[in-house]
């Protein structure tokens, strides 16, 4: 079976990456929703799509009513719901970039929504679908670790990594983009979940905007980067983007439909000055979150890292467990044997084989050949993980969930 797949919303998730990795995997891509007409006729050309199947708005779409099997929703955080919604009505399987919402709220009408829809909805939990953290999961669940009792999670996410993203980039002001957690992180909070194996009770957090504001601008500092006098600036727009592989992320988002590089530092958001203050996301935040069941867990998220990589630890009463993502290594201490297990992953993909595991996990369901690859439900505790460690963020306080 070679599934239709309409992609809603075509930047880098959408079509660079789910795109190329369903065309590839056998799946037929059949009808394209962008609003940026360059890049529209670039995806287009990609995958064959005729002019009559190209769509500025999903509404045009959705009024041809169920034309293909399945949509990939890669829209702007802030435009999730209304064409997951339009889509479960018509019965659509949707593969929902996250964040899935950007209002707690929400969460609850998209549930109700898929419960009355014959179509499903696979969050892009791409983590889970790793062999790196398929792999931890394994030891816990074939009990190497005892009874889990805590777990230390770090999200690497790497100065330029946080400068191109969240401070330059679509991620760098909430509203309209999703606070910086649960846009970063809420696939390392369902890691969490998952692992715990069970339910959150509540979470605490603390955090703030440390660095990347107009009071830590170093003295000379130009606007732009290209005329910057400033040269021992980490966040350089100049050494983060013309020192990279012009044919992969993250250059390939500023010369999308294209842009020549030159024309995006000089001119596009990215070449800006890193302390203008033009954002308002967070650089390092951590988050503790209980558990049903007593698991303890934290998660720090940080911009302050040379690497972008997770590492974790995974404490249990009778051994301990340390990875490292980006090099794919696995240590296992066993307190009862006093033996030292290591041995590594194969990480090679982007978000460490990730996304192709995810695209194969969510065909192999439109093919009738498994179960979605987690439930609506499972995976929205993330989202409320997470707009509970904003509230208690900004609260100063710890939020309990109902």
């Amino acid at each position: 079976m070679s599934p239709s797949i309409a992609l809603i919303g075509c930047g880098n998730r959408g079509a660079d990456v789910y795109g190329r990795l369903l065309q590839a995997q056998g799946a037929q891509i059949t009808h394209l929703v962008e609003p940026r007409a360059a890049r529209l006729a670039e995806v287009a050309a990609r995958h064959g799509v005729e002019p009559e199947a190209q769509f500025a708005h999903w509404d045009a779409f959705f009024a041809l009513g169920r034309v293909a099997d399945a949509v990939v929703i890669a829209t702007p955080d802030d435009a999730h719901v209304g064409p997951c919604l339009a889509a479960l009505a018509l019965g659509y399987d949707v593969l929902l970039e996250k964040p899935v919402c950007l209002h707690e709220h929400e969460l609850a009408l998209l549930l109700q929504a898929e419960a009355a829809s014959a179509g499903r909805v696979t969050v892009c939990h791409v983590l889970r679908a790793t062999p790196f953290f398929q792999a931890v999961q394994g030891v816990i669940d074939a009990g190497r670790l005892g009874r889990l009792i805590g777990i230390q999670h770090a999200e690497n996410v790497a100065h330029w990594h946080y400068a191109h993203s969240y401070v330059r980039g679509n991620w760098r002001a909430t509203p309209p983009a999703a606070p910086f957690l649960l846009a970063k992180s809420s696939h390392d909070l369902d890691l969490l979940r998952a692992f715990a194996g069970a339910r959150p009770l509540r979470v605490s957090s603390e955090g703030g905007l440390h660095h990347f504001r107009p009071d830590q601008a170093p003295p000379g500092a130009a606007d732009r980067c290209v005329v910057c006098p400033v040269v021992d600036c980490p966040s350089d727009a100049r050494r983060i983007y013309l020192d990279r592989d012009p044919g992969i992320w993250p250059v390939t988002v500023l010369t999308a439909g294209g842009q020549a590089l030159e024309d995006a530092l000089a001119q596009g958001p990215y070449g800006e000055c890193v302390y203008l203050g033009h954002n308002n996301q967070p650089d390092h935040q951590a988050v503790t979150v209980v558990f049903e069941g007593g698991v303890t867990a934290q998660l720090t998220v940080s911009a302050f890292t040379h690497n972008n990589t997770r590492t974790l630890k995974l404490l249990g009463t009778h051994g301990e467990l340390r990875g490292h993502m980006e090099r794919g290594e696995l240590e296992l201490h066993d307190f009862r044997s006093g033996a030292v297990t290591r041995w590594t992953v194969d990480t090679a993909g982007t978000h460490g084989g990730g996304d192709l595991g995810l695209v194969q996990a969510w065909l192999a369901f439109l093919r009738g050949a498994a179960p979605p690859p987690t439930p609506l439900a499972q995976s929205l505790d993330s989202h409320r993980m997470a707009f509970a460690a904003e509230r208690a963020r900004v609260e100063g306080r710890v939020v309990a969930l109902g």
